[in-house]
């Protein structure tokens, strides 16, 4: 039977090092499977957040030779079996031990969008009504995990920490879902360009590269905020009716 070797980083946001743990490599194993080898033989002190292995719950992510992926769905065989397979935490976010970090700062942001603000049912039964192309438009958004891999590779959080003013592919696309509703009656594109710092993607595409749901992050979702957005606030001939549309109050003094 032949053997494989991890490289793990050990330690915590201040302090640590990559260690090696050699074992071995049984038919259809995942990176997930080695590091719980490596766990149950040789260090079980190594911390390591998961739950369904399955690829859904987005618990497991990691960088994998440099490449953020769940862990659970990264085969072996998948890998140069050459090379030592480097394992290290999702570099975006706090270490907090080893293969742990802490995505806390994703769920602040989600708490900061407005939420789904449904008009009034228009049928008579109390329920809505809308197309099926509106329903599978906004269903694709709806497939996110929360692995937050998006949010890792992107280089405005990844490479220039921009926290405080930008909320990421994630929540960027958790946005788009809600605004391309037909039901929603929200306004949140002052939010994207204001607060949300919308501008600050540049549309690499290394967003939807990693998405383990195949989400369709960019063309999708991004892109169509952003025209949303010129739309509102860069359009000439929107501004041009701004400005020569009559006021609420010049109407009520025509009126008295």
């Amino acid at each position: 039977m032949s053997t494989v070797t991890l490289r793990i980083w050990r330690g915590t946001e201040d302090e640590g090092s990559f260690e090696e743990y050699s074992i071995e490599r049984n038919p259809g194993m995942v990176v997930l499977d080695a590091v719980h080898k490596v766990q149950a033989e040789q260090a079980p002190d190594l911390a390591c957040r998961w739950n369904c292995k399955a690829g859904k719950c987005g618990s497991c992510s990691a960088e994998i030779n440099g490449m953020p992926k769940l862990m659970c769905m990264t085969r072996l065989d998948d890998l140069p079996e050459d090379k030592p397979i480097m394992v290290q935490p999702l570099k975006t976010f706090r270490t907090i031990k080893d293969l742990v970090t802490d995505v806390s700062w994703n769920y602040a942001v989600k708490k900061k969008i407005k939420p789904f603000k449904p008009r009034k049912p228009d049928a008579p039964d109390g329920t809505w009504r809308m197309k099926q192309v509106d329903v599978e438009r906004v269903q694709e958004f709806r497939k996110c995990i929360e692995c937050f891999l998006c949010q890792d590779v992107c280089h405005v959080l990844r490479d220039h920490e921009k926290y405080d003013e930008f909320i990421g592919p994630r929540f960027l696309i958790y946005t788009a879902g809600l605004e391309m509703n037909p039901l929603d009656t929200e306004d949140r594109i002052s939010d994207l360009k204001k607060r949300d710092g919308i501008g600050y993607c540049n549309i690499t595409k290394c967003c939807t590269v990693v998405c383990p749901e195949h989400i369709k992050i960019t063309d999708n979702g991004i892109i169509p905020m952003k025209e949303r957005v010129v739309d509102e606030f860069y359009d000439p001939l929107t501004r041009l009716f701004r400005i020569f549309k009559p006021s609420k109050k010049s109407k009520a003094e025509e009126s008295s």
